[in-house]
């Protein structure tokens, strides 16, 4: 591994998305040449101890040898994907094959969509992993897998250079004047349903702050490695904006850790009961956080899944937002270091396609999935701002309030 292991963007756990983690992989073995992988747990043989291991005969260790990974150039702001093909000495399951992307601080920024259960054999293996973006500069890249006993092991790294585009698209700056109500970036779409955040906020009948079906406990999900805990009370509105405020909460969390009280708005269990759908358009502004362990979104849930998320932060990654589409699996880490900041405003928005979900920056259109949700998906709405446990992204430091604002929600249809 060319780094200790860093922090990179969250996926998040049941009931919400589960994925593998590759957080915490270490540098057990030699990043050059073939690598030797030891331990007969690997090929899922339990291990031996005391006078069993001692006549135990040993068991061989297959090798595993990358043969090829890409890509070999990127260029700045352009989505790709990545493929790695290795082969092995002895057929044996990898629980996870992926590949690696390291920054010049030693971020961990990897291409999402590693494989899983993959079997490596001596006819070998080859994985595409989804797409992402990547901001100019040179990162290191490599080629990476799981045993089944949890440790991670890295093969061979290079350079991976990532050259400025060549003609770029310029991106709209965000202005903290409020954009016309009418201004949906997909044709054809009217405004159906909004909130611009003029008044207080409108519990029970159009939104709910005390609870969700998306968190174990309703009010909590440690579960979900968050330190939240539900309260209406922080979420405040002011000149226009609705500010979401986190603070050191008095309730202990099931795994022994303090919450912090914090913010969530949903359209579910709301009298309107309001729901997006296929076909429509929903965007927000925000003000993204700077308050390291900061995880705010706007997403959807309904009946245990129906997640679509507009936009996940993480201040850990400042330029950087991840957009993806959990009912047919589509996602993109989205970097743009002129329109994405700690505390500076954006506006991002989603359309909601029966065979595409769309997501947009500053009204321009950043990545098409290809997926979609189908054509007869539909579910609630829910901004909030949460709290990591410091799994995958840095918990909160000290006790000092996060906040996290939004100018508007709005759907069109």
């Amino acid at each position: 591994m060319p780094t200790a292991p860093q922090q990179q963007p969250a996926r998040r756990h049941a009931p919400r998305h589960a994925r593998p983690s590759h957080r915490g992989r270490t540098a057990a073995l030699a990043v050059t040449g073939a690598l030797a992988v030891t331990g007969a747990g690997l090929l899922g043989v339990p291990a031996l101890t005391g006078a069993q291991a001692a006549t135990a005969p040993a068991a061989a260790a297959p090798t595993v040898t990358q043969d090829g990974l890409t890509p070999a150039a990127m260029v700045a702001g352009k989505a790709s994907a990545a493929s790695l093909s290795v082969h092995s000495s002895a057929c044996f399951t990898a629980k996870t094959v992926g590949v690696g992307i390291r920054d010049a601080a030693g971020r961990n920024l990897d291409f999402p969509g590693s494989a899983s259960n993959a079997q490596i054999c001596p006819s070998g293996l080859s994985i595409t992993t989804g797409s992402r973006t990547l901001a100019a500069g040179t990162y290191t890249q490599f080629g990476f897998w799981q045993d089944l006993g949890g440790a991670w092991h890295n093969l061979p790294s290079r350079q991976l250079v990532v050259s400025s585009a060549v003609t770029p698209t310029p991106t709209p700056t965000p202005t903290p004047t409020t954009p016309p109500a009418t201004g949906a970036p997909v044709a054809g779409k009217k405004l159906t349903w909004s909130d611009e955040f003029s008044g207080p906020v409108a519990y029970g009948s159009r939104w709910t702050g005390d609870r969700s079906s998306a968190y174990h406990y309703g009010n909590h999900n440690p579960d979900d490695n968050k330190l939240d805990w539900l309260n209406k009370n922080n979420v405040t509105v002011s000149g226009g904006a609705a500010t979401f405020t986190a603070k050191p909460g008095a309730n202990k969390l099931e795994n022994g850790k303090q919450s912090w009280d914090t913010g969530l708005l949903t359209t579910e269990y709301s009298s309107e009961g309001f729901q997006v759908k296929t076909g429509d358009y929903a965007e927000t502004r925000v003000k993204l956080p700077a308050g390291t362990g900061a995880w705010p979104a706007l997403w959807t849930w309904k009946n245990g899944n129906g997640e679509i998320d507009t936009f996940e932060y993480h201040p850990d990654n400042p330029n950087l937002l991840e957009l993806t589409n959990h009912v047919k699996p589509g996602h993109l880490y989205y970097t743009d270091a002129k329109a994405i900041s700690k505390d500076g405003w954006v506006t991002i928005g989603t359309h909601y396609g029966a065979t595409s979900v769309d997501w947009y920056v500053n009204g321009v259109k950043v990545f098409s999935d290809g997926k979609g949700v189908g054509t007869d998906w539909s579910a609630y709405l829910i901004l909030n701002l949460s709290l990591s446990a410091g799994q995958y992204h840095p918990a909160p430091q000290g006790t000092a309030p996060i906040t996290f604002a939004a100018d508007y929600v709005r759907v069109y249809r």
